[in-house]
């Protein structure tokens, strides 16, 4: 089975993630300007229990500078847009993130 742009987009995700996280809503939508066309990607990411919530708090910090390597595409924004956490009963946190990915020639 041929994996398409988005399984890419989420595995590489959920590897920045140390595979801790579950990926709750993933919306994707078409994008484009005047030079390039690409898909504007919407995430949220759940992290639960201690170790999960610690490497969410390392997604966070690395997402808006990290190098993606999805073939064909180029990851022009990657955003951290909400993070939501709670200690009670269960340490947990949510992540919500935004990704512009453009096709490249």
């Amino acid at each position: 089975m041929r994996r398409s742009t988005t399984d890419r987009l989420r595995e590489a995700l959920l590897a920045l993630a140390e595979q801790r996280g579950e990926v709750l809503v993933h919306r994707e939508k078409a994008w484009a300007s005047i030079t390039f066309a690409g898909t504007r990607h919407t995430l949220s990411l759940r992290f639960t229990g201690s170790e999960a919530v610690a490497a969410g708090e390392r997604f966070v910090a690395a997402l808006p500078e990290h190098e993606f390597a999805i073939p064909g595409q180029l990851v022009a924004d990657a955003t951290v847009s909400e993070v939501e956490h709670r200690l009670l009963p269960d340490p947990l946190l949510v992540v919500g993130c935004e990704l512009l990915l453009l096709e490249e020639a």
